[in-house]
């Protein structure tokens, strides 16, 4: 993550009116989440078997089903966008929260709040409907805002590489280490990439939309901010930066 200095200074800026989207699109992910059945804080979705009977309905609802998406069952085209507010649990919201929350904030002040919401959720949209192809014949419910959060890491990796990024690594004993933007977004990158050759499309991590969502993410910020953007951003991230 990135220096939590700096992702303070993007909290007081977003307090008087910096990253408004990147902090709506979070709120309306918690609340759904905590007014849904997997959240397990509502008593009306009952608790034991009824409790996983709703959660099962819920995904079933709001998530995306390969089988039912390629097929073009009417009911399931939307599917691809109510999936991206919907969490299969409190780890998933939380880590693809603090994700979004992280890197979010600076790509929203770099695109603008308009464009980094069509972006976000045209991004989330397509990494869904990519990994529904690949798997065309799964019954598996697909869920949660990752495919879009891979797409502001692409874009983030793009618009930002020089910005500084603490990171955690258990084989060296969780040793906080800082790094450019561009060696750990790569690495994360390629351990998605690796885990989305071996995956098959049962329950488990959809690696492979975090692929299409980052590959999505890079090329429209290159093809959008390249050039003289992307200095402008660079420059802003290094100004940016807290030093230790």
């Amino acid at each position: 993550m990135i220096e939590w200095r700096s992702a303070a200074r993007g909290v007081l800026r977003g307090v008087r009116g910096g990253p408004v989207v990147t902090y709506g699109l979070i709120a309306a992910c918690c609340l759904l989440f905590a007014i849904g059945p997997v959240s397990g804080l509502h008593p009306a979705h009952g608790t034991g078997d009824a409790l996983l009977a709703a959660q099962g309905s819920h995904f079933r609802r709001w998530g995306v089903v390969p089988a039912e998406l390629v097929s073009g069952d009417p009911r399931a085209l939307l599917t691809p966008l109510t999936a991206l507010f919907v969490h299969g649990g409190w780890l998933h919201l939380l880590g693809n929260m603090l994700f979004l929350h992280v890197f979010g904030a600076m790509a929203e002040e770099r695109m603008g709040p308009v464009e980094y919401a069509l972006f976000y959720l045209g991004t989330g949209c397509l990494a869904l409907v990519g990994y529904a192809m690949a798997h065309a014949d799964s019954e598996q419910t697909l869920v949660g805002a990752s495919g879009a959060i891979s797409g502001v890491l692409g874009a983030f990796l793009f618009l930002f590489p020089r910005s500084r990024v603490t990171s955690l690594f258990p084989f060296l004993f969780f040793l906080p280490l800082r790094f450019p933007a561009w060696i750990v977004l790569i690495f994360w990158f390629a351990l998605q990439w690796l885990a989305a050759r071996t995956a098959g499309a049962g329950p488990g991590v959809a690696y492979l939309a975090h692929v299409v969502g980052f590959s999505l993410g890079f090329l429209y910020a290159w093809v959008r901010h390249r050039g003289g953007d992307r200095v402008k951003a660079t420059a802003a991230a290094t100004e940016g930066e807290s030093q230790p």
